[in-house]
């Protein structure tokens, strides 16, 4: 069951925390930071699901850990890449296209951002307020969870280690995990959603709210995750060619050789 007051607080404080972020992105000129806020916001909405969040049972105080481990790591990990770096392409491509970047900024970046958090953690707010036993499906969904959260920093890890060798300016990362998926950590975020939507449906969330997850995994196949990086990659890096070739897009393979 999802209680309609919990889902609209946690909106509220997600809506207070990305309008204060669009606040410092004004005076920063960087919308950018909307990026870091990603992971951290879930890890809010997970802790304001519930009203006594520390009175959590097996199942929401494991959802709870994982959500925050996630979502701080995610977080930092962006805080330390784009740390000194100019606005993203993306923010720069709207802000030049339009004089009234500011306000739209607000619409089109942060609050849908928040927005599209609330949607996709909707099993979160069944797990806080279920009294299901746990079954199989939980354990099953906490596994994908923990799995997608150990790959996507696997994946992170190694592509941060792989472009600080100076040695390999201008190569393509097809190692490690890299050599099985040419997108390997976003394949582990929509293992986490798979995961979450699992326990969710153990807590007895209704099927509508397996849309959260299910939007995650549209976002990432095709709009801003593996279809908006791949758009234009081969004409800028002809060498990605053959590893597109190598490496499948998203689902892992062994590489072929």
């Amino acid at each position: 069951m999802i209680e309609l007051s919990a889902v609209l607080y946690s909106a509220l404080v997600i809506g207070v925390c990305v309008t204060l972020l669009w606040l410092l992105s004004l005076k920063l000129r960087d919308a950018s930071i909307a990026d870091i806020w990603w992971g951290p916001g879930f890890a809010v909405i997970a802790w304001t699901a519930s009203e006594a969040p520390l009175d959590a049972n097996i199942r929401y105080g494991a959802i709870l850990a994982l959500m925050t481990l996630w979502g701080l790591r995610l977080g930092l990990h962006l805080m330390d890449r784009n740390g000194g770096k100019p606005e993203d392409h993306r923010y720069q491509a709207m802000r030049s296209k339009s004089r009234n970047f500011p306000l739209i900024s607000l619409f089109q970046v942060f609050w849908l951002q928040g927005a599209l958090q609330v949607l996709v953690a909707l099993p979160i707010f069944a797990i806080a307020n279920s009294s299901e036993p746990l079954s199989w499906v939980d354990a099953l969904g906490l596994s994908l969870l923990f799995d997608g959260i150990l790959l996507e920093a696997v994946a992170d890890l190694q592509l941060k280690r792989f472009k600080a060798d100076p040695a390999n300016a201008g190569k393509v990362m097809d190692r490690g995990v890299w050599g099985w998926s040419r997108h390997p950590n976003y394949f582990g975020n929509a293992l986490l959603w798979a995961g979450v939507g699992l326990v969710g449906v153990g807590a007895g969330a209704p099927l509508w709210a397996l849309l959260g997850p299910a939007t995650m995994w549209f976002l990432l196949l095709r709009v801003s995750g593996v279809t908006m990086l791949e758009a234009t990659i081969v004409d800028r890096r002809p060498e990605y060619r053959s590893y597109i070739e190598r490496v499948p897009s998203f689902f892992p393979r062994p590489p072929k050789k």
